[in-house]
């Protein structure tokens, strides 16, 4: 993990909010991905480098309204029938039935709220798509819900990469005072053990 670390803080940060992208898009193609996680590592480098949480932010917003973008069109070609039988790793036609009773429902809030699901996130781009939403609704239903996740997580994760030495620091004193304590535990317990036989 260091090493991915230390070669992601060699990148420039153009080529880091490239690779933050990158995989924000990718996870709209490929579900299992796991895009929070390489968000959140992204943007923990650039916080030790000379990248922004801005910048991070931006770079994922572009990265998954791209991908959602390409599978809303994928899903207004083909269909939910399609989508349900073909991708059953977006959770098939149960998820499907979730996503049109919420948005038969609740509308865009419906759109909005499923891309905080994990398992039905990836669904509701090609979904909005076969249920013919239009595009410019959709994508501010699906901005909404992404430009709140990934603010959270880059945030977070910025301010902690910005912070890490301090944190360190602070682990590092209260794992010394923790062994001092589990060591003075210890000679009183076979003190203790020995004072009985």
């Amino acid at each position: 993990m260091t090493d991915l670390l230390d070669w992601l803080g060699t990148l420039p940060s153009l080529w880091l909010y490239l690779v933050i992208a990158a995989a924000a898009f990718a996870e709209n193609l490929f579900p299992p991905l796991p895009a929070d996680t390489a968000v959140a590592l992204g943007a923990f480098v650039a916080a030790r480098g000379s990248g922004s949480a801005v910048g991070a932010w931006a770079a994922t917003m572009i990265g998954n309204l791209g991908g959602a973008v390409l599978m809303y069109a994928l899903g207004r070609r083909l269909g939910a029938p399609w989508l349900a039988n073909r991708l059953p790793s977006l959770g098939g036609e149960a998820a499907e039935a979730r996503v049109r009773a919420q948005y038969a429902r609740h509308g865009l809030w419906a759109l909005a709220v499923s891309r905080f699901i994990p398992a039905v996130r990836a669904v509701v781009p090609p979904l909005a798509g076969a249920l013919g939403i239009g595009l410019g609704r959709a994508i501010a239903a699906m901005s909404l819900a992404s430009a709140l996740w990934y603010g959270l997580i880059t945030w977070f994760a910025f301010t902690l990469g910005a912070n890490a030495d301090v944190l360190l620091e602070t682990i590092g004193r209260s794992q010394r005072v923790l062994g001092g304590v589990a060591l003075v535990i210890a000679i009183a317990a076979g003190a203790y053990f020995l004072r009985r036989r």
